[in-house]
């Protein structure tokens, strides 16, 4: 057989498509090898996401190759405006690859509203701002009216309003508390007790 028509022959066209074939496939694979090698070793230094909200934080991570997923949000601190950045997972300053999730703690909108135990009305002072305590909120003012038992706690307040058991305040919120003071006598009424004492103040 001559050269040419060994050179226009099926066989040698079918050799010649391989060749091709595989000389595509290594010059693809070299070129994603190097690509792969020359990013492996490159790193982005995370950024300090402390008090920025969601909005420039998606902003920010998306410009930088970094994703971000948002944990369940803490307890409420006032430093850290609501809804914005309170803790961060990797750290600022850490070093990590492209598409590297970061974990973030978000501070809520406000404080989480507690409710008003029961069973403190006709305690003692000292029995019930312990338990109001222990419940996040603050004492207020310590009101005295006139009633039988002298330091039995008759109602708690809020700005005002009477408060019942169950009822939901923010936590941290001021709670007065109201208070016997001992004046009222058997069978004298409120009023009568308090008549009493504004003529024992003011005679």
């Amino acid at each position: 057989m001559s050269l040419l028509k060994f050179i226009f022959s099926k066989q040698f066209l079918i050799q010649i498509g391989i060749a091709i074939v595989a000389l595509v496939i290594i010059v693809f694979g070299t070129l994603q090898w190097l690509k792969y090698t020359t990013n492996h070793s490159e790193t982005i230094t995370v950024p300090n996401l402390s008090k920025l909200s969601l909005d420039i934080v998606d902003k920010k991570l998306d410009e930088m190759n970094l994703r971000y997923t948002v944990l369940d949000s803490a307890s409420f601190n006032p430093e850290y405006p609501p809804f914005s950045v309170l803790d961060q997972t990797p750290l600022p300053g850490k070093k990590v690859k492209e598409q590297r999730k970061i974990y973030l703690t978000v501070n809520p909108s406000g404080y989480a509203e507690v409710e008003i135990p029961d069973n403190l009305i006709r305690k003692t002072l000292r029995q019930v701002q312990p338990s109001l305590l222990a419940r996040g909120f603050k004492i207020g003012d310590t009101i005295e009216e006139p009633d039988m038992a002298k330091g039995a706690v008759l109602e708690l307040q809020h700005k005002g309003q009477i408060l019942k058991p169950g009822d939901k305040l923010p936590k941290t919120s001021v709670v007065d508390i109201v208070i016997g003071d001992g004046s009222l006598k058997y069978g004298q009424n409120t009023d009568e007790a308090k008549d009493l004492n504004k003529n024992t103040v003011n005679p």
